[in-house]
């Protein structure tokens, strides 16, 4: 009797059981199976786009705030002022689009619409936020960026009088990118292995150090250059240098590194651990080899944060590089301007052509931040399971190498000469006797 032939009863009982269930009259506790082909299709539902009615609210809500705010701040109060106009605005826009919405739904629905109108209003003052920095700050230094000098050339023979095309801040980048290279090369592989002692090691100590991470995340900048000056400057170099401003850059960026890593590396499966583990893999193998690759997407974004924060610090790099106009490629030796600190010095003089200087400085940071968010997304690369197009043409090329490997082994298997048969063998029945068996003839006495 066949599998198909055994199965055929079972399956016809079970069938028979849900066809009774599907027309018999639904009980408290039982769960009745409808029959699909008795139950009419609806209409398809728009899972995306926003209703005519809910276009509506919003546009009516936003036009009554509206005039609601300049009515008080026009003709019935003697309120004045944009800040208030548009805070009073947005409290009318919020309340009226609430009782727009219980008109027609629940308490529910209107706590959901509500929720979703708060939210989407954060996130547009946010983003409105950071288009109103960046977009003054290059306003304010579109004089200087302009020229090319400004990139190129320093300020050993520009003074606060002389136009913008003459000197620049070249000083001021290569000295940001020595500082922010060094601190780089000392945070990140020590914030990375310190979350790798926390979560792969632990214990006591691995509790300590966690503690004293997080509590440095709340560190002043001002007592990280404090502390480095003390402790390097004074005792041990004897002058401000790019080292030391590195020192307290690596302060700042440190405990970023280390809180953000550590929460990446949380999050990494623990079944990975241990199917590699099971194979027999050592504990660091499994770190090298399984949780880092995991978390590499995750691990970028932390020395992305540990970056911005760390180029963009003026107050430890003010008390341990010190302020030159002239260029400095030794960060050992000598003092050495960062772009930061260069914005600083700019700014505060009252010359029109420096505080253009100044932000142009300030643009340039931004950029730079940029091009370094790019550099470090592209070294991290996506997440697990995520393939980007060229890991899946080189994926597609490799399964085609393996095709094409698996097709020539078969042909070479066909080719090759069939082994002969048992009964084409031949065989000798006679019967194998061992030397034991024909003793030796006994030696005759002489």
């Amino acid at each position: 009797m066949t599998l198909d032939a055994t199965l055929t009863p079972a399956r016809d009982d079970v069938t028979r059981v849900l066809t009774s269930a599907s027309v018999r009259t639904p009980s408290r506790g039982r769960t009745v199976l409808p029959d699909p082909g008795t139950e009419p299709i609806g209409p398809r539902r728009r899972v995306r786009g926003v209703p005519a009615e809910e276009r509506f609210n919003l546009i009516g809500a936003l036009c009554a705030a509206l005039a609601v705010a300049t009515l008080l701040f026009g003709w019935l109060t003697p309120m004045t002022g944009v800040i208030g106009w548009a805070v009073v605005a947005y409290l009318a826009f919020i309340a009226i689009y609430a009782l727009l919405i219980i008109l027609r739904a629940d308490r529910l629905e209107v706590a959901d619409r509500v929720m979703t109108a708060l939210l989407y209003s954060a996130g547009a003052l946010l983003l409105a936020a950071l288009v109103f920095v960046v977009a003054f700050t290059l306003i304010r230094g579109f004089d200087a960026v302009t020229h090319l000098n400004f990139f190129v050339e320093t300020m050993k023979f520009a003074g606060p009088l002389d136009p913008l095309t003459t000197g620049g801040i070249a000083h001021a980048i290569v000295g940001t990118l020595i500082q922010i290279s060094i601190a780089l090369a000392i945070a990140v592989p020590l914030g990375i292995a310190t979350a790798v002692f926390m979560n792969e090691i632990g214990g006591r100590f691995a509790r300590f150090v966690r503690t004293i991470s997080d509590a440095m995340t709340a560190l002043p900048s001002i007592v990280a250059g404090l502390f480095i000056y003390a402790a390097v400057i004074t005792l041990v170099t004897q002058e401000r240098s790019g080292f030391a401003a590195s020192l307290a850059i690596t302060v700042m960026m440190l405990p970023i590194i280390i809180r953000a890593s550590d929460v990446v590396l949380r999050l990494v499966p623990g079944n990975l651990r241990e199917a590699s583990y099971a194979l027999g893999a050592s504990r660091w193998r499994t770190v090298w080899t399984v949780v880092l690759p995991t978390s590499r997407s995750g691990l970028a974004t932390a020395v992305i944060l540990g970056t911005a924060r760390g180029v963009g610090e003026t107050s430890p790099v003010l008390l341990t590089s010190g302020v030159t106009a002239v260029m400095n490629t030794n960060p050992f030796q000598g003092a050495m301007i960062s772009l930061p600190l260069q914005v600083f010095d700019m700014v505060k003089s009252p010359e029109p052509t420096m505080i253009a200087r100044g932000f142009g400085a300030a643009a340039t940071l931004i950029a730079l931040v940029l091009v370094l968010f790019v550099v470090a997304r592209a070294i991290g690369g996506k997440g697990p399971g995520q393939l980007s197009p060229r890991r899946r043409r080189a994926r597609a090329a490799a399964s085609l190498d393996d095709l094409a490997r698996i097709e020539r082994r078969a042909a070479t298997a066909a080719a090759a000469p069939a082994p002969a048969s048992p009964s084409e063998t031949t065989v000798d029945d006679s019967p194998r006797t061992s030397p034991s068996a024909h003793p030796r003839p006994a030696q005759e006495n002489p």
